[in-house]
């Protein structure tokens, strides 16, 4: 058995890197992605729920194992918390823009806060069916998208490709992982528990994670700052 100790550490760590270059060389979007980031981060003091049900990581101090909190996960939370808020705009050269007064009035801002809170009032709820928890996460960040583009349509563009967007970034730190701790993902993941369906050796349940995740955070600090994305160039 190889020794996997670190790599949770190192791989949660790997996300901070382009978080880092992110927020030193885009300084239009920094106040997005502290804000964001530290609205992620305790999300990560849920990993109790998903280990070892979804997954069971080698931790620092041996956290998850002994507590199933660990320090990795809130450190993995914060740093895709503000990447996954900016990483549309940035790519479409995008900034913020305030929504005016009147148009907040519009009738499907009845449902602004519900929106919002969808996800997080739904997830405890299908936590309980008789599946495994990483699904719950899925389909609740899934509800989640969808009940934003439903309340602002002008969403709609940042939702599906932010999920896109964000797919590809995760995706290539999964290859990573793999490619630097061959095995890694076979010994950690409770693979049995799940699909079973790997492309590229990578769980799908990642996958659908990484999609899920952009569709509901691509937006969402524009959802409740009250602001919308537009062309950079417009004044």
């Amino acid at each position: 058995m190889h020794d996997y100790h670190y790599v949770w550490l190192i791989w949660s760590l790997g996300f901070l890197c382009p978080w880092a270059v992110l927020y030193i060389i885009l300084p239009e979007h920094r106040e997005v992605m502290w804000k964001t980031s530290l609205l992620m981060a305790p999300f990560g003091l849920t990993e109790p729920l998903f280990v070892p049900e979804y997954w069971n990581p080698p931790s620092l101090f041996d956290l998850a194992q002994r507590t199933g909190f660990d320090i990795e996960s809130i450190i993995f939370s914060f740093a895709i918390g503000g990447i996954g808020a900016v990483l549309y705009n940035l790519v479409m050269r995008h900034r913020l823009a305030p929504i005016p007064a009147h148009e907040r009035h519009d009738r499907r801002h009845r449902f602004h806060k519900l929106a919002v809170a969808l996800p997080f009032g739904l997830f405890p709820v299908l936590y309980f069916l008789p599946w495994n928890p990483i699904y719950a996460g899925i389909a609740a960040m899934f509800a989640g998208g969808v009940a934003a583009v439903l309340c602002r349509p002008d969403l709609l563009p940042n939702t599906l490709l932010g999920g896109i967007l964000f797919l590809g970034f995760y995706t290539i730190f999964l290859i990573g992982l793999e490619w630097s701790a061959p095995g890694y993902i076979a010994q950690v993941w409770n693979l049995p528990a799940l699909s079973g369906v790997v492309p590229f050796g990578l769980p799908l349940e990642e996958l659908l994670f990484g999609f899920g995740f952009g569709l509901f955070w691509t937006g969402l600090y524009e959802h409740f700052s009250w602001r919308r994305s537009v062309p950079a160039e417009r004044a």
